[in-house]
């Protein structure tokens, strides 16, 4: 269970850098659309916040997270694979998405996993 917490942490600090990296480009960089820039900046930080919330909810063993770690997982081994293609193509950044997508979702279907957030609340 541990595990499963440090990667989904490791994921959600790797999304708030991220949101930096975009919050300092939108204030030193130039974007063709100034809407789309600040879209995704927010969505980058509304991921990371989320992220958190399934990592830190999953030390308390929720049942929840199985299901929102499996949506969020889908959705970092979508952009893994875009990022292997493309007009620029980085393989380095799809490993670093996929790897720990991967993970996560086998972490998930462990016996001790399961049984930790099996109990439902209330």
């Amino acid at each position: 269970m541990l595990l499963l917490a440090a990667v989904l942490f490791l994921e959600a600090l790797a999304l708030a850098g991220a949101t930096v990296v975009l919050i300092v480009e939108l204030l030193v960089a130039r974007a063709d659309s100034f809407a789309s820039a600040v879209a995704l900046t927010v969505c980058a930080a509304i991921a990371a916040v989320w992220v958190f919330v399934i990592a830190l909810n999953s030390l308390r063993g929720r049942a929840w997270i199985r299901g929102a770690a499996i949506v969020v997982q889908v959705l970092i081994a979508a952009l893994a694979l875009g990022s292997f293609q493309g007009l620029l193509p980085r393989a380095d950044i799809g490993w670093l998405l996929l790897i720990p997508a991967i993970v996560v979702v086998v972490l998930l279907f462990t016996k001790p996993v399961l049984a930790e957030t099996s109990q439902r609340e209330g």
